[in-house]
């Protein structure tokens, strides 16, 4: 993605489930996100985020790839690190956290195990971490 540019995903993109659903990757995913969290407290960016989600896979004919526990964890964490910045536009956070668009380097499996994240319970709703990501 170009730093100068400004990312073409919107809200009202993903709630018309207009977006390009092939260029709705992982670093859209998380940019849409941050938008949500950006224009509304945290428990509404999580149910309007969720359910565009949900609504856009139904569309798209593939609702099983929705899948609620890592919807609800990202958000946690873009708003938890947005609240920490001193700075608040969206190429500064996508500096500051690139652990948050690293596939190599899975930040979903420093705090959930394998057999919690695949799980049916996990992918139809929302469950703590089983992994503490930064023992002391």
């Amino acid at each position: 993605m170009n730093a100068i540019s400004k990312p073409p995903w919107t809200i009202e993109s993903l709630e018309s489930a207009t977006l390009d659903a092939e260029a709705f990757n992982h670093e859209a995913h998380i940019y849409v996100g941050w938008l949500y969290l950006e224009h509304y407290p945290l428990t509404e960016a999580i149910e309007k985020f969720t359910s565009a989600l949900r609504r856009l896979t139904l569309k798209l004919g593939v609702p099983g790839k929705y899948h609620e526990t890592i919807s609800w964890f990202y958000l946690l964490l873009i708003e938890e690190r947005r609240s920490a910045s001193t700075q608040h536009d969206w190429f500064a956070f996508r500096r500051e956290n690139n652990d948050l668009f690293c596939r190599d380097e899975n930040i979903i499996e420093r705090y959930y195990s394998k057999v919690l994240i695949s799980s049916d319970r996990a992918r139809r709703s929302f469950v703590l971490p089983d992994r503490l990501a930064n023992p002391t």
